[in-house]
């Protein structure tokens, strides 16, 4: 569904954790090519060419979202407009030399200091690159281990919202704490890929 129609019939949440389009355009063919970065090792995985990253979703339906939460994290927050913060929450995705971006920023209305978390996510090269290796399906998402690492930054919160559900990891990551989660995804492929993961035994 279109998070935009389905808010307004919500009721409070704890935490709003999610990841909007930047508007950088990631969902393209020519933003998923790593050659163009300079950073071609294989072929990159192809996630197909759409136009949903191709702007921002406006502030005033992120200012919305967080009006029924009381705590906001919103990835990618410096593309947004929003207010000064003092805690922004960094993630250094030890992608090496490359024109890709170093580290992903996360605007927060949390009164505490800048937070930084460090977990490889390049390409195939992962942090984890054991048993625990995770398949990506879709081209922006984000690790379950950072997810669950903004999860233990707010512990008190029960019920975690994310109107911009993707692949399903920030509801992967609540089932992993013990927390209840909202999801929502336009993309009816992306949805199918959130239940197939949710759906497994061993998560991650």
């Amino acid at each position: 569904a279109d998070c935009r129609q389905v808010l307004p019939f919500l009721s409070r949440v704890d935490l709003l954790l999610t990841d909007p389009p930047y508007g950088i355009g990631a969902a393209t063919k020519t933003f998923q090519n790593p050659k163009k970065r300079g950073a071609a090792k294989v072929e990159s995985r192809d996630y197909g060419n759409e136009e949903w990253d191709k702007e921002p979703p406006p502030r005033w339906f992120l200012e919305s979202a967080q009006e029924i939460a009381d705590v906001a994290i919103l990835w990618g927050g410096n593309h947004y407009g929003l207010p000064a913060s003092s805690c922004w929450l960094v993630w250094d995705k030890d992608n090496g030399e490359n024109l890709y971006a170093d580290c992903e920023l996360a605007w927060t209305n949390m009164e505490k200091a800048v937070r930084k978390f460090k977990w490889k996510w390049h390409g195939m090269l992962q942090e984890n690159m054991g048993d625990k290796k995770e398949n990506r399906v879709h081209p922006t998402q984000k690790p379950t281990a950072l997810m669950r690492w903004c999860l233990s930054l707010v512990p008190e919160a029960q019920t975690v919202l994310d109107p911009f559900m993707g692949s399903g990891t920030t509801l992967v990551a609540a089932r992993l704490e013990g927390r209840k989660a909202i999801g929502i995804e336009i993309s009816e492929r992306y949805c199918d890929a959130a239940v197939k993961r949710l759906a497994q035994k061993t998560l991650f």
